[in-house]
């Protein structure tokens, strides 16, 4: 079994360590951070999870994914809006947030939100909600 990101063959088994995992801010939103846990470049072919933190007062505006998304929340407690209704989630809660839905976050607590989402591997356009 491998520990590595060496391997992109969908028939090997692979292990990512915590610390192997690179965060970048996403643009669309201040205080948002991105980490690829497992994807297509480390061998699967069909579906990505990746875990996102939300910074105390970060605010990611309405948008859109051409791609469903399954979220768990990890940490925090945090409001998401789907579809123009607004739902506080906490740890241990879990969504979908089905393909093309106006969807948003907003972390009004003074602690890390954070959240795995799993989506289908392949591109997956994000348009933004202009209001």
């Amino acid at each position: 079994m491998s520990d590595t990101d060496a391997t992109a063959d969908p028939q090997v088994p692979l292990i990512r360590r915590a610390g192997d995992v690179e965060y970048e801010e996403v643009d669309a939103a201040e205080g948002l951070q991105k980490g690829v846990l497992v994807g297509e470049e480390h061998g699967a072919p069909n579906l990505a999870i990746r875990r996102f933190t939300l910074a105390p007062g970060a605010e990611v505006p309405k948008h859109t994914n051409e791609v469903e998304h399954e979220q768990y929340v990890l940490a925090g407690e945090y409001v998401v809006g789907i579809d123009g209704e607004e739902h506080t989630v906490r740890g241990g809660d879990s969504l979908h947030i089905p393909a093309g839905a106006v969807h948003w976050y907003r972390n009004e607590r003074d602690i890390e939100g954070a959240f795995l989402c799993a989506v289908p591997t392949g591109d997956d356009s994000i348009d933004l909600i202009e209001e």
